[in-house]
Formats: structure tokens, sequence, C-alpha cells
């Protein structure tokens, strides 16, 4: 099944095209934050982000990078990108929560 990812920060026109589309496509919904690799195919992290943040709809969302080719100066590179903040991979999920706790508020659900 294909995959679309809705970036809609509008709680009511989120819930309308998740209505219309979930019975034929998988959807992938955000509003509040943004994971994401920076080795994608195609579209690269960096790219995507560049044009995430430029989108005056989007540029709210913190973005949060993954990169599994950690190198000096990619956290920086990433953060001029627009990345908000960065991780590497393998990854630590103490550290993830830590971020993710830093971003959204409280911790994750029990």
């Amino acid at each position: 099944m294909k995959r679309i990812l809705i970036v809609e920060d509008v709680e009511f026109n989120r819930d309308l095209l998740v209505q219309l589309l979930e019975d034929h496509y998988e959807l992938l919904t955000t509003a509040d934050l943004i994971i994401m690799d920076l080795s994608l195919p195609v579209v690269d992290g960096w790219e995507a982000t560049r044009r995430i943040k430029a989108n005056p709809t989007l540029q709210h969302i913190p973005i949060l990078a993954l990169s599994s080719h950690a190198m000096r100066g990619d956290a920086e590179k990433a953060r001029q990108a627009g990345c908000d903040d960065y991780l590497s991979k393998p990854l630590d999920e103490d550290l993830l929560f830590e971020k993710l706790t830093q971003f959204l508020g409280d911790g994750p659900k029990p």
C-alpha cells in the first residue's frame, strides 16, 4: 500500500484528510515533530529539511535529524540546513526520549 505523509497543523484539516484517505493509503501524520533521516534516496534529508523550513506553513515544526554516517561537523551542518537538533545512529534510546521531551514536553505515554 502506498504511504502518504500528511503535514497539516490544523487539526480539522488533518482529520478530514485522514477520513478521506485512510481506506486507500497508509497515512502518517505530523504536527508536532519530524524525525528526519539525513541519508534518504532521491531527496536527501538535508534538502528535505531546507524545503520544510522554507515553507511558512511548516517551518515551525521542529526537525530532529538522524544519521548513521556521523562525521565530524555533521551536527552543525544539520543545524545549518534547518534541523533543530541532531542524533546519530545507533540510536541512544534515553537520549532520543530526552530530546523528544525537550521538544514535545511530557514524556512518552506509559
